[in-house]
C-alpha cells in the first residue's frame, strides 16, 4: 500500500501555486502540505484543510530547512518573474534561492523534487528545431534574464542530483500558463500595465469612452498556452511518482497568435514587421540599463513550440483545455476582475 505523503510547496500563493496546492489537497495520497511564501496567507481562506503555512523566503537557508523537514516531496514554484529591482537581485532569489531549496530537500531525505521550469529555459536560438522535445538542451538566452535563469536553475538541480542520487527530480517546462487565476498573459500587455498606474477614477473614465479600444502589436508568431489546472495535474503526477523522473514539456493543444488575444478581448491588433521586431530585440540586447521587462522582446522574434508526447506517454497527462479554451477562460476571468475594461 502506498504511503501517505507530506509535500512542501514553495510559492503556494502564486497563480500556479494555488492550482498546485488545490490538486494536492484533492489527492487521497497527500496527507499534509507545507507552504512557504513571503506574503501573509491563511490556508483556511481557501478552504484548504491539509495545508500549513510558513511565511519565509527561499533565500533564508534556515527557514527553507525547517519548511522541508519531513517532506516526502518538495515542489519548487517560487520564482521572481519580473524582479523587484536589478537583475542580480532577481538572480539571488531565483538561482541561489533554488539552490537552497534543492539542497535542503536532498539533505532532508525527500524522495522527489518537482521543479517549475519553463519553455523559456530552451532559449530563443536560430538553430533550434521548429518543435522542441526534451532531448533538446535547455541552453537559455543570455539577453533574456528569465530564460537564462530558468536554464541555470535546471543546471543547479542537475548538479545537486549527481551528489544525492537517492532523490529523484521532475522538471516541468510549461509554455505560457494562463487561466482564471493566471492572468499574466493579459496583465502584462503594455496597455493594461500603463492603465493600472492611473488613479481608479481616471482609469474608469478612459475605459468608458465608446470606441476607445487598446491596440496589441502582433509579430505574427505562434505560441502555446497551457491551463493552470492542467499544469497542476502534471505536478501532482510527479509528486505521486508517476512516470520516470526527468524533464517534461507541458502545453495545451493548438497554438495562437497575439491577434487571437486581441480578438478574444474585443481589442485591435496591428501586424509588426519581423525586421522591426529583430531590430528592437538587438537594441535591447545591447542596452543592459533598460528595465528587465524589456528583455521579453527577445521572445517575440523566434517562435518556441514544444512537443508534449513524453508527458502524455510517461505521466499519462491529458490536458483538458486547448490553447483557445484556455484563452477564453483567461479573458472571462480578466473581465470579471476588471469590469471597466474596454471591450
Amino acid at each position: 500500500m502506498a504511503k501517505d505523503l507530506t509535500v512542501t510547496v514553495t510559492g503556494p500563493t502564486g497563480d500556479l501555486g494555488v492550482a498546485v496546492v488545490e490538486a494536492l489537497e484533492a489527492s487521497n495520497r497527500v496527507k499534509r502540505v507545507v507552504g512557504l511564501a513571503r506574503r501573509p496567507f491563511d490556508p483556511r481562506d481557501r478552504g484548504w484543510k491539509k495545508t500549513e503555512y510558513r511565511e519565509g523566503d527561499v533565500q533564508d537557508a534556515a527557514g527553507v530547512k525547517d519548511a522541508v523537514k519531513g517532506a516526502d516531496v518538495v515542489v519548487h514554484l517560487a520564482f521572481s518573474l519580473l524582479g523587484a529591482g536589478a537583475v542580480e537581485k532577481t538572480r539571488a532569489i531565483n538561482v541561489e534561492g533554488s539552490r537552497n531549496v534543492f539542497g535542503a530537500a536532498v539533505s532532508a531525505g525527500a524522495e522527489r523534487i518537482c521543479y517549475a521550469s519553463s519553455v523559456a529555459a530552451y532559449g530563443f536560438h536560430a538553430d533550434s528545431p521548429d518543435w522542441l522535445d526534451e532531448d533538446v538542451p535547455a541552453r537559455g538566452t543570455e539577453a533574456h534574464f528569465y530564460s537564462q535563469q530558468k536554464a541555470e536553475v535546471e543546471q543547479v538541480l542537475a548538479q545537486i542530483m549527481l551528489r544525492r542520487p537517492k532523490t529523484s527530480a521532475y522538471v516541468f517546462r510549461p509554455c505560457v500558463v494562463a487561466g482564471p487565476r493566471a492572468l499574466s498573459l493579459i496583465s502584462e500587455i503594455p496597455y493594461v500595465r500603463a492603465s493600472d498606474q492611473l488613479p481608479a477614477s481616471l482609469r474608469r473614465l478612459v475605459r468608458s469612452v465608446p470606441g476607445l479600444r487598446p491596440i496589441i502589436p502582433d509579430p505574427g508568431l505562434r505560441f502555446q498556452l497551457v491551463h493552470e489546472d492542467d499544469v497542476a495535474q502534471a505536478f501532482l503526477a510527479g509528486a505521486l511518482g508517476k512516470g520516470p523522473p526527468g524533464a517534461y514539456n507541458l502545453a495545451g493543444k493548438g497554438t495562437i497568435r497575439m491577434a487571437d488575444v486581441a480578438r478574444a478581448l474585443g481589442w485591435y491588433s496591428v501586424p509588426i514587421p519581423k525586421a522591426a521586431v529583430s531590430a528592437t530585440a538587438e537594441f535591447v540586447a545591447r542596452a543592459p540599463a533598460l528595465p528587465e521587462v524589456a528583455s521579453w522582446i527577445e521572445a517575440a522574434r523566434r517562435p518556441v513550440l514544444m512537443r508534449t508526447d513524453r508527458a502524455v506517454k510517461e505521466l499519462h497527462w491529458r490536458p483538458k483545455h486547448t490553447a483557445k479554451q484556455t484563452l477564453r477562460a483567461t479573458v472571462a476571468a480578466f473581465r470579471a476582475t476588471e469590469p471597466g475594461a474596454p471591450s
